[in-house]
């Protein structure tokens, strides 16, 4: 049987994979299970849900409010909120679970669910196997009376609280700076531009009207020439991407390009060093990152730790080392001295903020990492737990590792979702990582 849960809480086209009754029954499953050891306190459990725009969400997120309520859990809807702001909530207001309702990145007819247990931590898979179970065998019925939860519609200072918290997490004074906003008319479409001027920058917004329907539409971190355009046209300083929920930020310097999550990463784990908050000198990020990250890194006296993909890794990382910073290329960066997830408002102040500290421009700072070029092929394949014990591939991949030596590397992983091979090699030269790739890939399809 297929697991509910994928790599980031519960996800799918809405009303078809992810439906009202499943939200409905889920809701109720994660009440149960996410409440059991306070249901003997005085104080009844409680619950804060936020959403993305998407037209979905509305319905989704009314589904999940009765289905916990039906078990005897508050619930507070605090409206459209990005995911990073809706984990801080649930610590904030002290409530024992959080639901965020969004699809994060992906297109307008999808949507997912995410959970956060008390102080604003994603779950770790047994206990999201545990809801999984326990929605097979719940009841219909529940509490009565006085007994059923109460939910309670729009909390009038959720924002506001966000905006605060991000302003304590960033004091640097970022008069002066001039930046393009991405809001991918999402989550931040609101939050984000407020975040920003707050803390002092100039700030050009755009994709900020959601309508429903628009999210991720030609505009985020998905769909970066927009915002390349938009900060060459505008004369701006840089320009922040995020995505429809905003854990993520990828940012484009004064020239138009592309700096990605590495590369930020690179810059704040520089930053950090400096200042002496970098814990153990020591910064985390998956196996995806580039290998130029590592080199910088090993140039700064930084140390590296890999995980696999997926924030949820960096996040476990983070936590078995006490380490102070961590992320993905993607743009999911993590700072647990003020978040518990990826914040994409929180790196974009961060990064302006060091660009304020240095009076360097993002390009400056940006060159401390050296990017190879990186080529991946996603291969289709019939068992993707074959590939790396085939004799043929293991030969192929010494072959490659040997022809680029140490200035590239090679890396082979199974997709996480689809019947699919992923091929990546970095060289320092692009035709070469391209042939290298083209190889490795052809010896993977004929598996």
């Amino acid at each position: 049987m297929t697991r509910l849960f994928g790599t980031d809480g519960v996800r799918g086209l809405a009303n078809e994979a992810l439906t009202a009754s499943l939200a409905l029954k889920l809701g109720a499953a994660a009440a149960t299970v996410l409440t059991k050891d306070r249901r003997a306190g005085k104080r009844r459990p409680t619950a804060i849900i936020g959403r993305d725009p998407r037209v979905s969400g509305e319905m989704l997120a009314a589904a999940m409010a009765a289905g916990m309520a039906s078990k005897g859990v508050d619930v507070l809807r605090v409206g459209v909120i990005p995911t990073p702001g809706l984990a801080f909530l649930t610590d904030d207001y002290g409530a024992d679970i959080g639901v965020m309702i969004s699809a994060s990145h992906n297109p307008m007819p999808d949507n997912g669910i995410k959970f956060f247990s008390a102080g604003g931590h994603k779950l770790p898979d047994h206990v999201e196997d545990e809801i999984e179970r326990t929605m097979a065998t719940l009841e219909e019925t529940g509490p009565t009376g006085t007994s059923i939860g109460r939910v309670i519609e729009e909390s009038l200072d959720a924002q506001e609280r966000y905006l605060a918290h991000l302003a304590e997490a960033v004091s640097q004074d970022l008069n002066g700076i001039r930046v393009v906003v991405d809001c991918a008319n999402g989550a931040a479409y609101e939050v984000a531009p407020k975040a920003y001027a707050a803390a002092g920058a100039t700030v050009i917004p755009i994709f900020n009207s959601p309508n429903a329907y628009n999210i991720n539409d030609g505009s985020g971190s998905t769909h970066m020439d927009q915002i390349q355009a938009a900060v060459v046209e505008h004369g701006a300083d840089l320009g922040l991407a995020h995505d429809g929920d905003a854990d993520r930020c990828l940012a484009v310097d004064a020239q138009g390009n592309i700096v990605d999550g590495d590369q930020i990463m690179a810059i704040l784990a520089v930053g950090m060093k400096e200042s002496n908050a970098l814990r153990d000198n020591t910064l985390v990020a998956t196996v995806m990152s580039n290998l130029g990250l590592k080199q910088a890194m090993e140039r700064e006296g930084i140390a590296m730790r890999e995980t696999k993909v997926g924030d949820r890794y960096v996040l476990e990382e983070l936590g078995r080392g006490d380490f102070s910073l961590g992320g993905e290329q993607s743009g999911h960066i993590v700072v647990p001295a003020h978040a518990t997830t990826g914040d994409g408002l929180l790196s974009g102040l961060m990064l302006m903020g060091r660009m304020a500290q240095t009076g360097k421009t993002l390009a400056e700072l940006a060159s401390v990492m050296q990017v190879l070029p990186q080529v991946l092929i996603n291969v289709p394949v019939s068992d993707k737990s074959r590939i790396l014990d085939d004799a043929a591939v293991s030969t192929a991949i010494a072959e490659a590792e040997a022809d680029l030596g140490e200035s590239g590397r090679v890396l082979l992983r199974p997709s996480g979702t689809e019947e699919l091979f992923r091929v990546m090699v970095e060289a320092a030269d692009k035709e070469q990582a391209r042939k290298v790739a083209g190889r490795l890939a052809a010896v993977v399809a004929a598996v």
